[in-house]
């Protein structure tokens, strides 16, 4: 079709398609956003002329639209193109160069919106002419002569500028197979596609789908040269945000009636609980707490201007083979915005985020990492003991705070990381052993265990009536007898409705949550009091978590007020978890030490006699190596036997308390 042809067919689709324009005016859009499929009704010769040749026909468009008075300066921003032109980046030849296509994958670095020139209007000092040259390329264009005669050293009199950004696409891992690498391509945004609505969409870790036409970028050797070699590159017509949010989900208001049938239902919690991760077999509480997980708490905002924080993290520790990977794998593909990785393959920007040098538009760019990537939603991180150690420094901020500060090359830059995290790990010996403490036993700083609401061991323990449920239950998945459609769309759907509540804490929960909390400081206090261990069972971290998970129960029922029986369920999971691995073995009382520092009191009581006993010892025998015996003999009746001794002092050491100048003798430092 010729240009004039194009524009008169242009024109009559406009005015047969009135209602899209006016919309966009009077929401003062600067685009239209086209389906794809009306062109094809209208004209279907016209539709594949859009394919064959899209920069010319999208020009004639946006002429066509401005023609039309109805909107101003405004765009032809097109959608649903035909599946024949989806096309995945690894695929990309140079075939496809100058065709529409439509391709989709994970925005991982995005460069600063930067004025770049559209055209420029040039003076012939010989004769005053003025020439228009059209900057097409990545260098900028003079003209080459004159009407005149005249070549080279024209007056620039003026050039239009358009705001540009650069985009590095990368393909979605869910659509590698096998070893394939993901591959990346560049995608450059123009006018409105840059304005601040449209770029909250594209900043690192979303997940979009690119209307654009592919063409190639010019490379230059180092003296300057034009390379034979062409970067391959996108033109974005429409970038359309692809990933779902708790705030992007419709709720109709059919099923608004759904969930609130199912949020009166007096067995909610339990059928909450056995909608996640349904082919593995019990763990009724961790199931409960995971699902508990995905509502969250409030975050606030508190009288000192500091932020505290709503969501829930909760590490799962224990023994290979107990399904750990299997919950976090259907966590993250069912929680919108929900990720997962695993060991050190979280991304090349790690857990956090990094700056890398933008060889295109020059300067730095951020490249978010799993954490930033995953905002407002939930990472799932499979073992966690095997992160890089700088990546587990990072998260702390990451965790607590919820944002990540990078102060890299040019860019100081704060990146919001509102993620909540469900980790899990592996005990260093293979199998977990509930007597010792955690740090001792998971390569994971206790700074950063710190950081967990809940932390839940899974230990495998044969017991037959046990087994033979886990046995029926597997074998039942395998050969599919009991398979039930879990409906994952309702609990997204009933997830983002109870997220928009903000429960209330009444008189009663707070009572209840105060008196565990006091109840539990007093009974240590009580024991300390009468010469036992000084242990702390529990800080006040623990008692910001009990609020949290409290606060998620209300909204799993839809209810405003946090109830009582919210802050037991709470008080419940929080007990168990306790119970599990901060109960000091020697003296069965709750030590939250076991857990943050790794030195439950027992021990640190030892050490505080043994380092006593030193120092007497120092004084009394007038020298400073002092010899183990004496030291056994100078505890003995402090109830310490040889090998309690010989276990704090090889502690001591390796902590750098003491050092052995000689066999058998050590000397204080």
């Amino acid at each position: 079709m010729q240009t004039e042809e194009l524009l008169l067919e242009a024109k009559k689709f406009f005015e047969i398609n009135k209602g899209v324009i006016g919309k966009a005016s009077k929401e003062g859009l600067r685009s239209v956003a086209v389906d794809f499929n009306k062109i094809v009704e209208f004209n279907p010769p016209f539709a594949e002329s859009l394919l064959q040749s899209p920069n010319d026909v999208l020009q004639v468009l946006d002429l066509a639209l401005s023609e039309t008075g109805l909107v101003r300066d405004a765009k032809v921003r097109f959608t649903n193109l035909p599946k024949t032109q989806y096309i995945e980046v690894r695929n990309i030849r140079s075939k496809h160069l100058g065709n529409f296509v439509f391709i989709e994958g994970l925005v991982r670095q995005s460069s600063d919106v930067r004025p770049q020139v559209t055209s420029a209007r040039f003076e012939c000092p010989s004769c005053g002419n003025t020439i228009n040259v059209l900057q097409l390329d990545s260098q900028f264009r003079e003209p080459f002569r004159c009407s005149c005669g005249r070549k080279g050293k024209f007056k620039l009199l003026s050039k239009e500028l358009v705001d540009a950004q650069r985009l590095v696409i990368e393909e979605s891992p869910d659509s590698l197979e096998g070893s394939e690498q993901p591959k990346r391509i560049n995608v450059f945004l123009k006018e409105d596609l840059v304005e601040p609505k449209m770029e909250r969409r594209t900043t690192p870790g979303s997940r979009i789908g690119v209307v654009g036409v592919i063409y190639e970028v010019p490379l230059h050797t180092k003296t300057g040269a034009m390379a034979t070699n062409f970067e391959l590159a996108v033109e974005a017509n429409n970038i359309i945000p692809l990933e779902e949010m708790y705030g992007d989900i419709t709720v109709s208001e059919e099923d608004e009636l759904l969930i609130k049938e199912f949020a009166h239902d007096e067995k909610v919690y339990e059928k909450l609980r056995d909608m996640i991760a349904p082919t593995i077999y019990g763990y009724e509480e961790i199931k409960e707490a995971i699902a508990l997980q995905l509502f969250g708490g409030v975050r606030k905002k508190k009288s000192d201007n500091t932020m505290s924080r709503g969501d829930i993290h909760i590490l799962l520790v224990g023994d290979p083979g107990v399904g750990k990977s299997q919950i976090l794998q259907f966590v993250s593909k069912n929680a919108p915005k929900g990720r997962y990785v695993a060991g050190k393959a979280a991304t090349s920007a790690g857990l956090t985020a990094t700056v890398v040098k933008d060889e295109i538009l020059k300067g730095w760019s951020l490249e978010a990492g799993a954490l930033v990537l995953a905002n407002m939603g939930i990472l799932c991180i499979d073992e966690l003991e095997k992160m890089d150690p700088q990546d587990r420094t990072a998260a702390h901020e990451a965790l607590e705070q919820q944002q990540v500060t990078i102060s890299k090359a040019t860019i100081q830059a704060t990146l919001k990381a509102q993620t909540t995290v469900l980790a899990a790990a592996n005990p260093k010996l293979g199998r977990f052993d509930i007597s010792r403490p955690l740090p001792d036993q998971i390569d994971i700083p206790p700074t950063l265990l710190n950081r967990f609401d809940l932390i839940f061991p899974l230990v495998d323990v044969p017991q037959k009536g046990l087994d033979e449920a886990i046995a029926t239950h597997v074998l039942a998945e395998h050969s599919q007898k009991n398979k039930k459609q879990i409906e994952t769309d309702f609990l997204r759907k009933y997830i983002a409705h109870a997220k928009k509540i903000i429960p209330q804490l009444t008189d009663g929960a707070i009572k209840e949550i105060k008196q565990y909390y006091v109840d539990l400081r007093s009974s240590a206090a009580a024991v300390a009091e009468s010469g036992g261990s000084k242990a702390i069972p529990i800080s006040a971290r623990q008692l910001d978590a009990l609020i949290r998970i409290a606060e998620a129960s209300a909204r799993a029922r839809l209810g405003t007020k946090v109830l009582k029986e919210d802050a037991k369920r709470a008080i419940r999971l929080m007990h168990y978890w306790l119970k599990k691995v901060g109960v000091d073995s020697e003296t069965q009382q709750f030590d939250i030490d076991r857990i943050l520092t790794g030195v439950p009191a027992t021990t640190r009581s030892k050490i505080a006699i043994i380092r006593d006993a030193i120092i007497k010892l120092e004084d009394r025998l007038g020298k400073k190596n002092i010899h183990i015996d004496e030291i056994r003999k100078e505890v003995a009746d402090k109830g310490l036997d040889k090998e309690t001794v010989d276990e704090i002092i090889e502690k001591m050491r390796r902590e750098g308390e003491i050092f052995e100048p000689t066999k058998d003798t050590v000397h204080r430092i």
